[in-house]
């Protein structure tokens, strides 16, 4: 979902009456990112607060490389990350994820495997149909057995765009978070809805009725979930004591537009880079009685924030014995604090640092959008965004004379700063410093995106004995996966 998919960051057709509604409520973060301009690291981040090139969720196959968890991905989280939900028990927290996980499918990587008590949806994407001789299709789990699968059993019409699976999953959360109420449990609710995601679906009821097509469609089904999941926390009563916080996991995939993609604002590109569009997430904070309504925060915060943020709120300490990368932000979000004002934010893809925001400021190191093999089949990470010598079409490396663009002046970072006005030298001088600090300190993580085999796709997922449902793999013949952006 992309930064401009809201009504109120200026999403002209107005269609997101809920989300508008919880930013008039709570707190807009219009300065908020993710870890990473693709769906698994971000996700990686997130739960871990951890930064991808130090949790493994990245590849060394090449350099800069945007790497994920396909079916055929033999990796997935590492054993030694410590997630959330694991941290979250130590008070007494029940966990569930509803939706997509992308951590890893093969067991082992699981959600009840790292600290998740319950789980509605699926380790991987929607993507599909497949001939099941060749390609599983994707199984969908009810904790920590499948209970069937996408298209087969969770249709997905891709001719009308008709599914019932964010119904489905509206549902399992409203249902989570009554039965915790009930049992006075705390509770963690990660709800991962993907209909957003190409290709974008949406429930009967939903179809035909954005001015922005299917996209329209999902995100407007997406805003009434988040309006029922709100209505009841007031109707039980709990709202002032449950902490609620909606994002994305990257910026809109213009690749997929204009059907199946949505809107980066004024921002540059969009998934799969590093440039704003990619990486600038809608963001809002709700918690009546303690985050004042209608507030605007201009900080810099990510993903990762929310990992470091959620142990303060629940009174446990962070885990001492690694590097997080994640800041609490109570201090912002319940003070209008603004002590973290000069936090940098990293934005890295692959194995490589591609740039770093500071204050207003961000440099750019290297620049890339894709190849131009890439753009001449159709492949395009900046339809109608050009702009000479930053969305470069092969990686160029600027370490010695970084592009530095005042996002404040230019979000859409289209006019960088001259390399000979004293502002540049300036800006330079204190983001060299921090990069420099960053560089010193950091050891990457074992990289869990190397290998692929076929043999490890959803042939027979846990479960899939009593459906009838399991597949005989392949002989197992591991590659190195090839990542092309």
């Amino acid at each position: 979902m992309g930064w401009g998919d809201l009504g109120v960051l200026g999403q002209p057709s107005k269609e997101t009456p809920n989300l508008d509604a919880m930013a008039a409520q709570g707190i807009l973060l219009t300065n908020f990112y993710t870890a990473n301009p693709l769906c698994s690291p971000s996700r990686a981040a997130l739960l871990t607060g951890r930064l991808p090139v130090r949790n493994g969720f990245y590849t060394t196959n090449a350099h800069a490389r945007n790497a994920y968890t396909p079916q055929e991905i033999v990796g997935g989280i590492s054993k030694d990350e410590i997630l959330l939900p694991e941290m979250l028990k130590k008070n007494g927290y029940i966990s569930k994820i509803v939706g997509k996980w992308h951590l890893g499918h093969r067991p082992q990587y699981l959600p009840l495997e790292h600290g998740f008590d319950e789980w509605f949806g699926s380790p991987n994407c929607h993507f599909g149909p497949y001939n099941s001789s060749v390609r599983p299709n994707i199984p969908v789990y009810n904790n920590s057995e499948m209970i069937g699968r996408y298209f087969e059993d969770f249709k997905i019409d891709l001719r009308t765009g008709e599914s019932n699976l964010t119904r489905m999953y509206l549902m399992e959360g409203l249902d989570f978070i009554r039965r915790q109420t009930e049992a006075k449990q705390p509770f963690f609710l990660y709800w991962a809805a993907d209909a957003t995601h190409s290709p974008v679906y949406a429930s009967k009821s939903f179809l035909g009725k954005s001015q922005r097509g299917r996209y329209g469609d999902a995100v407007m089904e997406l805003d009434y979930s988040v309006g029922q999941i709100l209505s009841l926390l007031q109707k039980l009563g709990i709202e002032k004591n449950t902490f609620v916080f909606f994002t994305s996991d990257n910026g809109a995939a213009l690749m997929s537009g204009p059907q199946e993609s949505g809107s980066n604002g004024p921002f540059l590109c969009g998934k799969e880079t590093t440039f704003e569009g990619g990486m600038r997430e809608p963001a809002i904070a709700w918690w009546p009685g303690h985050i004042k309504g209608g507030a605007v925060s201009l900080q810099p915060a990510n993903v990762m924030d929310l990992f470091t943020t959620s142990l303060a709120l629940a009174g446990i300490s962070p885990p001492d014995d690694r590097t997080l990368d994640g800041l609490d932000l109570t201090p912002v979000l319940l003070n209008g604090s603004h002590q973290l004002d000069n936090r940098p934010i990293f934005f890295y893809r692959g194995n490589e640092m591609m740039a770093v925001r500071l204050g207003q400021y961000k440099a750019h190191y290297w620049t890339w959008s894709n190849s131009l093999e890439e753009l001449k089949e159709g492949i395009n990470f900046c339809p109608g965004q050009e702009v000479p010598g930053v969305t470069t079409h092969d990686q160029k490396e600027h370490t010695l004379q970084p592009l530095i663009f005042h996002l404040g002046r230019d979000p859409g970072e289209k006019y960088p700063l001259s390399v000979l006005s004293k502002e540049y030298e300036e800006v330079l001088r204190s983001v060299s410093a921090v990069v420099q600090q960053h560089q010193k300190t950091l050891v990457p993580g074992m990289p869990q995106l190397n290998m692929c085999d076929l043999a490890v796709m959803n042939w027979s997922p846990p479960g899939c004995e009593k459906l009838g449902k399991c597949l005989k793999p392949p002989t197992s013949a591991p590659w190195k996966c090839n990542w092309p952006h």
